[in-house]
């Protein structure tokens, strides 16, 4: 018997979006690449759904724009592989936009989970995913003798959703919608903890960064003595996890003032900074040979690997330029660049109309949501990777859908009424 099947017949369609959220939620820390998984084999079975008229497209406004903005994206991918003659090479490289082509279809399946239950499931997973993160990074850290990677396989990866799981857990006690504040702040002090050992410097800045968006998102709930209050204990903790993780960030410091002298004194490109400041250059020479259409979605590879060669003698090979818009701009020119940039600029408008004219502490969560995932995703993909790793991709639809619809979006039944989702007995208890 098919397993879908099977599970459909013991399962409503409430409690199946139950589990589906918690995996989607716990599992990039943790369990890495599941959580691509999970949301496209999730995203195929919504597929079917529709086809057979057991669901329903839900279509807001919000989500609408953001979608439009996200095909632009792959369209424009699609495009460049075109007008540069390599679309059949390519077609296999298109398999990623598939996570990006399904966030519609995700969202209409998502939506029949009732909001709250939605926003319980994402600040409890996320604590779970904090408290697992720290475990891994641990052991990776003092046992392996390696920079924290957790299932991510990735210290940057396992970095960018260690934070976003962080900021759901602060969220979510700074919201009141999960009244186990003190477990959500040691979670969120375990998963920052975890960030550190990943050693990776710009989620360092995009932590920072994002906590105070969330605490300015949610100051009206508190008087200004206690914003004031919580700031100097958001300092404090800091410093405490600055000290605990100090032999990382001393070392991670040196590493950057040691590359910068080496650069500038030498002209030293072998180091992990020189490397960045390479692909930089030569994608900014890349860029302007084809500032229209760009090269192509497999482009990337072999221009960074020929530039390396040409201009500075080195045998490097990247897949990206380490610049998440510079690399959409040399594969798909300045279509690909702009409609990269539409999908954070309408994700951010989405958010801010939200908290300008709603006290919905779940919607405000929803926008929350939104807020920290362009700011972590913008901040590390300036010298590293914005999106085309299965584990970032699927990770920024789970945000943009989850909070897209807590912020903006209605609640359907499985059928397409509006009506609640989730029976009282499958919602997480409080």
């Amino acid at each position: 018997m098919n397993p879908f099947t099977t599970l459909r017949r013991h399962l409503t369609p409430a409690q199946i979006n139950f589990y589906f959220s918690i995996l989607c939620f716990f599992s990039p820390p943790v369990l890495g690449s599941l959580v691509s998984v999970t949301f496209n084999a999730g995203g195929v079975w919504s597929v079917i759904l529709l086809a057979t008229k057991r669901r329903r497209f839900n279509i807001d406004r919000p989500m609408l724009a953001l979608t439009v903005a996200i095909y632009a994206y792959c369209a424009a991918m699609v495009l460049a592989s075109i007008v540069n003659g390599t679309l059949a090479a390519d077609l296999r490289l298109f398999l990623p936009l598939i996570t990006f082509l399904l966030f519609p279809i995700s969202y209409s399946t998502w939506s029949i989970t009732e909001k709250i239950t939605l926003a319980r499931i994402a600040i409890l997973a996320s604590t779970a995913a904090c408290f697992g993160a720290l475990a891994l990074a641990i052991f990776q850290n003092y046992r392996l003798g390696v920079r924290a990677e957790g299932g991510a396989g990735n210290p940057i990866v396992f970095a960018t959703v260690t934070c976003l799981a962080v900021m759901l857990c602060l969220a979510g006690a700074l919201s009141g919608i999960e009244k186990r504040w003190k477990l959500l702040v040691l979670a969120a002090m375990a998963g920052a903890l975890a960030v550190v050992y990943s050693a990776s410097r710009m989620i360092w800045v995009a932590v920072p960064i994002a906590g105070i968006v969330v605490l300015l998102v949610n100051r009206r709930r508190f008087t200004n003595a206690n914003v004031a209050r919580f700031a100097v204990i958001g300092v404090v903790v800091a410093l405490v996890i600055a000290a605990i993780g100090s032999h990382v960030i001393v070392d991670r410091t040196d590493f950057l003032v040691s590359d910068w002298d080496a650069l500038n004194a030498k002209g030293d490109h072998s180091t992990a900074l020189g490397l960045r400041v390479a692909m930089w250059e030569m994608g900014a020479t890349a860029f302007r040979e084809k500032p229209i259409f760009g090269h192509g979605i497999s482009a990337s590879r072999a221009l960074i690997k020929q530039g390396f060669q040409d201009q500075f003698g080195l045998s490097q090979s990247f897949s990206h330029f380490h610049n998440g818009f510079l690399t959409a701009l040399v594969e798909a020119g300045l279509l690909g660049g702009l409609a990269l940039a539409s999908i954070f600029v309408i994700a951010v408008r989405n958010a801010a109309k939200t908290l300008r004219v709603s006290a919905d502490p779940v919607e405000r969560f929803g926008a929350t949501m939104v807020l920290v995932a362009v700011i972590t995703y913008l901040t590390g993909g300036m010298a590293g990777i914005l999106i085309g790793h299965d584990i970032l991709d699927a990770t920024l639809m789970v945000f943009l859908i989850s909070g897209t619809y807590l912020a903006s979006g209605r609640t359907i039944a499985p059928t397409g009424e509006s009506a609640p989702a989730m029976a009282p007995d499958a919602s997480p208890r409080p």
